[in-house]
């Protein structure tokens, strides 16, 4: 990525703070950059800008011929807070293991999982390798339950007093309520709330003082604990469980079930890891959360916070049908049923992390490829600036290579519309896909695939049965019959020239000409107001007779997708 790109990309930007600042912290070292997934339930489209924003800098790192790490720590060891709305297999009866480390959790019925957090982490695991990001995955139960951070703490509990100091400064102070420019929408409702981990206890409210560390019961395996009592030289620590009545004394230099409350944990990780690079989301950003209280705990580990910004939220167009069937905000693997890997990254890459933007469930994912359709174009014949370049070439290609795409991308409102029309039947779909362009015919569907996929789930998925199109059996005698002489006139200039004009910009020309002619003009004639109205109330009148509606797909590609002989036959020839 040439350098010339830096003053119009967020992404070299950010690159070339990162690596100043390793090489100025970790000369040396591999550059690490980090992302937090919390697998309490469905990973959604919010908490992928958690992932995506450093693996975007991390891949142009990687380019520019740096070695980088990019973390994901799985926070499996969290607790589990609540039951998730929506989530197949899974009722009010799993409340019972609110507050078991959701790595004790079953997975949901039917689920082939071993527990909770593999079961929403498989998806994440496939989505993520799907759009081609390369990480480091680290399971936050693995590293407290094999002893991995014992030093770190004993550390902080020996340290308890100082980070106790530090967070009774925000303890009193109500964080301003953040006006919102606008009404949130559901994708931003779900994803204000997060994992949950900003809102979590920071481990004041024992009667025997202040502890970083809750110890999972030994019992009933729930971290509704209090720590009693603790000696810094035997380390041994005593706790009581208010769920279940359990009570124990243990050495906590010997003991693994457990963990730092998350205030303290994020920090401890940042000075473990030695993470230069990791945005965060609102909920993490605001006066007195996680971030900045963090900011000054890591001192304590002595780290020092990782430079990153914060990240806006993702919300989504299109998703009340989908929200009312599943109860939740759509994952990276739905986008995945509906569109390319490039796509999906290029939103991603396209808008600065405090810049918010919609995902398309709806028509209007159409319009998002003819954009994206245009700007390849652009690519190809150099007429593209520099910013839209480089977020093209983050979306179609990482520094392992470029991403597997379809070798011959049609428009995909068109591969919609005939998948539409055809319900899907292959033959029916490869004969009118093959007549779009007679001089360079599709000649097997495996052209057009994974596009063709990708739309036929569209369709089939977020399209509501009555907008799908029906093509009519047979002629609307009724409407034919009320037809005036200019009416039919039109019909019949129509009909004459299918043969001659039979592929998608043939009949494109057809289609807005018969209406020019039939004004006296020629089919070249720029079209004006008067024109134009001719030409909507003919289209309207060729929708009627072909599928009963107004509206519906572009009229060449219903043509083409209906055939000649079948056209005829509804148009009273």
């Amino acid at each position: 990525m040439a350098q010339s790109s830096t003053e119009t990309d967020w992404v070299s930007r950010f690159a070339d703070e990162v690596i100043t600042e390793s090489e100025r912290r970790a000369p040396g070292k591999p550059v690490v950059v980090a992302s937090g997934l919390s697998p309490s339930g469905p990973i959604h489209l919010g908490n992928l800008r958690e992932v995506m924003t450093p693996h975007l800098v991390a891949d142009e790192i990687r380019r520019r011929g740096h070695q980088v790490r990019h973390l994901i720590s799985w926070d499996d060891y969290d607790r589990y807070r609540k039951v998730p709305a929506g989530v197949e297999g899974v009722d009010e009866s799993w409340a019972e293991h609110i507050g078991k480390p959701l790595t004790s959790v079953p997975a949901p019925a039917g689920s082939p999982h071993a527990n909770w957090a593999e079961h929403f982490k498989a998806a994440m695991v496939e989505a993520l390798a799907e759009l081609g990001v390369e990480y480091d995955p680290i399971s936050q139960t693995e590293q407290y339950t094999s002893g991995a951070y014992r030093e770190q703490i004993l550390h902080a509990m020996r340290h308890r007093a100082d980070i106790d100091a530090i967070l009774d400064q925000y303890r009193t102070k109500k964080a301003p309520k953040k006006q919102s420019q606008k009404p949130l929408d559901a994708a931003e409702l779900e994803a204000e709330e997060g994992s949950g981990a900003a809102n979590e206890d920071d481990g004041s409210g024992g009667g025997a003082g202040y502890f970083p560390y809750k110890p999972y019961c030994g019992r009933c395996e729930k971290d509704l604990t209090t720590v009693t009592s603790y000696d810094d030289d035997t380390t041994e620590l005593a706790y009581t469980c208010t769920a279940c009545g359990f009570a124990e004394t243990v050495k906590l230099s010997e003991f693994n079930r457990g963990k730092l409350v998350w205030k303290v944990d994020w920090p401890m990780r940042w000075a473990y890891e030695g993470v230069i690079f990791e945005p965060s989301g609102v909920d993490h950003s605001s006066p007195g959360s996680s971030f900045q209280v963090g900011g000054q705990i890591v001192g304590i580990f002595d780290g020092v916070q990782p430079i990153g910004p914060m990240y806006a939220f993702v919300g989504i167009s299109g998703m009340a049908k989908m929200s009312s069937s599943r109860g939740g905000v759509p994952t990276p693997a739905d986008a995945l049923k509906i569109m390319e890997p490039q796509l999906l990254r290029w939103l991603y890459a396209r808008r600065r992390p405090n810049q918010s933007f919609k995902i398309a469930f709806d028509q209007e994912i159409q319009r998002l490829y003819d954009e994206w359709d245009k700007l390849e174009a652009k690519v190809a014949d150099g007429s593209v600036l520099p910013a839209d370049a480089a977020a093209y070439a983050r979306a179609a290609r990482t520094a392992a290579g470029e991403l597997p795409r379809t070798p011959r991308p049609l428009p995909y409102r068109t591969l919609a519309s005939v998948v539409d029309i055809t319900a899907g039947h292959d033959e029916q779909t490869l004969r009118i896909l093959s007549d779009l362009d007679p001089q360079n015919p599709v000649t097997s569907l495996d052209e057009v695939r994974p596009r063709l996929d990708r739309a036929e789930n569209w369709i089939t998925t977020q399209v509501p049965a009555d907008q799908r199109t029906i093509v009519r059996d047979e002629p609307d005698t009724e409407l034919l019959g009320s037809l005036d002489d200019e009416g039919r006139a039109s019909l019949r200039l129509l009909l004459e020239g299918l043969d001659t004009h039979w592929s998608l910009d043939g009949l494109t020309t057809l289609v807005y000409g018969v209406p020019k002619v039939m004004a006296g003009l020629t089919p070249e004639a720029k079209p004006t107001p008067e024109l134009k109205l001719a030409q909507r109330s003919f289209f309207a009148l060729l929708y009627k007779l072909l599928v009963s509606r107004e509206t519906g797909p572009r009229l060449p590609t219903l043509l083409l997708a209906v055939g000649a002989d079948r056209v005829r036959k509804l148009l009273g020839a």
